[in-house]
């Protein structure tokens, strides 16, 4: 039951810091509420706001947590609706505690007056900048988030006003490196920073919103592209005041800019387009910034359309696994090969460009890996019950698995399903560029070690952590990108021989096996065996097979190589 004496005392105090409560604070707020949520055995208050009737019934609204304090019982709360004016909705939940006694009719008379007084503090306006600041803020940033921006292209939307505007999806480039350099305080400090100096230079109605993680959104009236543009591509910020310490930012773009011949209906329409654009910049070697098109609608199209058909494909076992061969240089037999995907669909044949970096944009592609995986050890089985001896093969693992905590034990349960010795399975992962993935991916690797399945770092030297990638991971073979191998005749002092050598040194004083991708000619080759790495994997000597050519080659995987590629 409540105790009645403390119960009036609060109430008095309760109503001196309202009464002198002017502008509303949230701190100020709970520390009001609370004395008085103990007294009465709530465990939590949440407001859920409408602007209508309408949005109401379509449960359409927003929800504010007032106070939360120990486990609410959250079966059996208390609720009570109130108009805050105009048509605008309010409804107060009241939750009591765990293990609480129940409510009496008293206590529920005292909560009502709680709630009454509650809502002649908030009021429309109050309460509305509450939920303002709370829907529309990133709480670790304190800057825009992305509800705010869309909320904006829909304002600008319907007032028909959007076309004066252009739109940007932004990537903060390299930022895990920023965070460990200087930690997680300052790197965010850096963040903040930096998205403010562009929010500042913004004319309104222009806004920046953060997507998540080191991702943005701003739309910006078109005569400040220039501005924004310049911004993105990079700007020296201050990162500790006292030292003056500064730190370059910049980022990868995709742009759209509104034209009036698209019939723009929803802030989705916009996202789509500037998703798009960001994508292809995403994935370009060349540019860090791309403006949506025709072009890169017709690609949009194309995407959904891969995204749609992929379902149906993996029921259909549509995709094929083709082998690409290994060889080892020092004997010239097959050492272990590399599974690709081949999609076949009918008639139509699907390359690998056109469907990996779509399925890579969902969990699509972790399906596709797995598929993978289940085929290769079909394949190895059946090599095995034939008599043939099996060779070592990679199997691509896209690093959007690396969140998946039960990822080990996933890839173990087809290995193991189909009994294979773990010592022809090689998992091979891709760099990462985020701190996050990049403790993940420690995990997995250690993991796999332990079960006896090698793993590889698919295209070292493309990403921007390589040394730190090989310092901390137990990898066991270093694929090496053929970035490194020289594109003209080759010279002992070439930048890429020298980078080569030195990679290829410093791999093997560590211990890890060496392949290097894409060996084309006689003189990569040469390289190769100058710089004593004897693996190799290229079309010099073979593109990816079919599996049953791929067996041909097992055969004969002692006689079939050659120093000029094939007998």
């Amino acid at each position: 039951m409540t105790d009645i004496g403390l119960y009036n005392s609060l109430l008095q105090e309760y109503l001196l810091r309202l009464e002198a409560l002017h502008e509303l604070d949230e701190e100020e707020v709970r520390q009001i509420i609370t004395p008085m949520c103990r007294v009465l055995r709530v465990g939590r208050i949440r407001l859920d706001f409408y602007e209508n009737a309408d949005r109401e019934a379509a449960r359409q609204g927003r929800q504010v947590v007032l106070f939360t304090e120990e486990d609410p019982q959250i079966l059996r709360p208390l609720s009570m609706r109130e108009v805050t004016g105009g048509d605008n909705i309010v409804i107060y939940h009241f939750y009591s505690r765990q293990n609480s006694e129940p409510w009496d009719a008293e206590d529920l008379e005292r909560i009502r007056l709680v709630q009454k007084m509650l809502h002649a503090l908030t009021g429309r306006a109050r309460l509305q900048g509450l939920l303002e600041h709370r829907t529309y803020t990133d709480p670790q940033l304190h800057t825009k988030n992305l509800a705010f921006v869309m909320r904006r292209f829909g304002k600008l939307i319907g007032r028909r006003e959007i076309y004066s505007f252009g739109a940007c999806f932004f990537n903060l480039k390299r930022f895990s490196l920023v965070n460990e350099r200087l930690g997680r305080k300052d790197g965010t400090d850096v963040m903040t920073r930096y998205i403010l100096m562009l929010e500042s230079k913004l004319e309104e109605p222009g806004a920046v919103g953060r997507v998540g993680g080191d991702n943005f959104i701003v739309v910006f009236k078109k005569e400040q592209l220039d501005m924004v543009r310049t911004h993105l591509r990079g700007q020296a910020v201050k990162y500790r005041e006292a030292g003056g310490e500064r730190v370059m930012i910049s980022a990868v773009a995709g742009f759209y800019m509104t034209d009036p011949e698209d019939d723009l209906r929803s802030p989705e329409d916009i996202m789509d387009r500037i998703s798009v654009a960001f994508g292809t910049a995403k994935m370009s070697p060349d540019t860090d910034e791309v403006f949506y098109s025709e072009t890169l609608k017709g690609r949009q199209i194309e995407m959904k359309r891969i995204e749609g058909l992929f379902p149906e494909a993996v029921e259909n076992n549509e995709f094929k696994v083709y082998y690409q061969p290994k060889v080892n240089l020092e004997n010239y037999e097959l050492g272990g090969a590399e599974a690709l995907c081949r999609w076949y669909r009918g008639s139509e044949v699907i390359p690998p460009i056109a469907f990996i970096p779509v399925l890579e944009h969902s969990t699509n592609v972790c399906v596709l890996d797995f598929y993978m995986l289940e085929h290769v050890c079909r394949d190895i089985r059946r090599w095995l019950d034939s008599g043939r001896e099996p060779v070592r093969v990679s199997v691509n693992f896209s690093r959007r698995h690396l969140g998946d905590m039960d990822l080990v034990d996933h890839i173990l349960e087809i290995i193991d399903r189909y009994e294979i010795p773990h010592g022809y399975i090689e998992i091979e992962l891709t760099e990462t560029t985020s701190d996050v993935e990049f403790n993940d991916l420690k995990r997995v690797v250690g993991s796999l070690q332990k079960e006896g399945i090698l793993t590889s770092v698919d295209d070292f030297g493309t990403g921007y952590s390589s040394l730190n990638l090989i310092r901390e991971v137990p990898w066991n073979v270093l694929k090496i990108d053929k970035m490194f191998l020289p594109r003209i005749e080759h010279t002992e002092s070439s930048v890429e021989s020298i980078m080569l050598r030195y990679v290829i040194a410093m791999a093997q004083e560590m211990g890890l096996e060496c392949i290097v991708e894409g060996v084309e000619t006689p003189e990569q080759l040469k390289v190769l065996l100058d710089n004593k790495c004897f693996m190799a994997q290229g079309f010099y000597f073979d593109r990816p097979l079919p599996v049953a050519e791929f067996e041909a080659r097992l055969d004969h995987r002692k006689d079939y190589y050659c120093a000029e590629g094939k007998k």
